[in-house]
């Protein structure tokens, strides 16, 4: 590997999280993913529900991001947008305006500090829901900001709490294990847990299980699938900018200079030389609630 490829590799990682996630978004199949199972989930909702009571919806995490247009479109009974980042929410505020979207909502709060406490929970829902419940909550890569000890809290309060008698919610997460080298999976436990100790230990589709045999859900309908997910850009830097977001470079692990020039000559070898895509193994978990039939995802 030359001098300049190792260099471009290396400075990649400083374009920060937003334009690593915009290159994700542009030259992977992710959002296209989540899209359609979002619209599966969405018809499945419209053939229980009336069509004089319009769909609302919560989506947490991810307030700009392109499933919004099918968001937008399906649920004019109300779109919240719930984020803690003030830059996502406000180009959501700018497109509402510039667009006229008035059914839409963007809310600006921390999921976690609203949904692990009851009461929390509940002034959300008068506050800023307006006191009514949603059809649909989404959870599109949101789960990653916190522990998976506090998803039974956070699923139990949606559920109980946000979500209507007839709803859905939608989770997309990346897959926690797999043997398959490349994929995004094997590239975090590998390289976190080289230089430490850690493990991806967020698994959605085992928690889809463990929810199955819970007695708040004995009578929802959960289904757990696992979509690959494809990533390639015929630009060394662009690419390695996204390796640099999986492995949570620099917000969360602070490799020394030695190992990210091992990760950067790993990539280029394993991947960039070979022209091979990069793969993210998608959990997708859909809860539906009061629906009396087989969901379509």
């Amino acid at each position: 590997m030359n001098k300049k490829m190792m260099e471009s590799g290396l400075r990649a990682c400083c374009g920060g999280m937003c334009e690593e996630d915009r290159v994700w978004s542009r030259y992977s199949h992710d959002k296209v993913d989540i899209g359609e199972e979002l619209a599966k989930v969405i018809r499945t909702l419209n053939k229980k529900l009336s069509l004089s009571e319009p769909i609302r919806a919560l989506s947490i995490g991810s307030s700009c991001e392109p499933q919004f247009r099918i968001l937008e479109t399906a649920c004019k009974g109300g779109l919240y947008l719930l984020d803690i980042d003030k830059s996502a929410l406000s180009v959501v505020k700018e497109r509402i305006k510039r667009q006229r979207t008035s059914h839409v909502s963007a809310i600006h709060g921390d999921y976690n500090r609203i949904l692990l406490k009851t009461k929390h929970a509940k002034a959300f829902l008068k506050d800023n829901l307006r006191g009514e419940k949603v059809g649909l909550i989404t959870l599109h890569h949101s789960l990653y900001y916190s522990k998976e000890s506090d998803w039974p809290e956070i699923f139990n309060n949606l559920y109980s709490l946000i979500l209507r008698p007839q709803g859905a919610i939608h989770a997309v997460l990346m897959a926690s294990e797999t043997k398959d080298e490349y994929t995004t999976t094997w590239l975090y436990n590998h390289f976190a847990g080289k230089f430490f100790g850690c493990h991806n230990d967020q698994d959605l589709c085992g928690f889809g299980q463990r929810l199955k045999r819970e007695p708040l859900f004995k009578k929802s309908q959960i289904l757990i699938n696992t979509h690959p997910v494809r990533f390639f850009v015929n630009d060394f830097a662009k690419f390695m900018s996204v390796i640099w977001m999986i492995l949570l470079y620099p917000n969360v692990h602070k490799y020394t200079l030695p190992q990210r020039e091992e990760i950067t000559e790993h990539i280029y070898n394993k991947f960039w030389l070979k022209k091979r895509p990069l793969i993210q193994m998608q959990d997708h978990l859909v809860l539906y609630n009061g629906i009396g039939f087989k969901g379509l995802i």
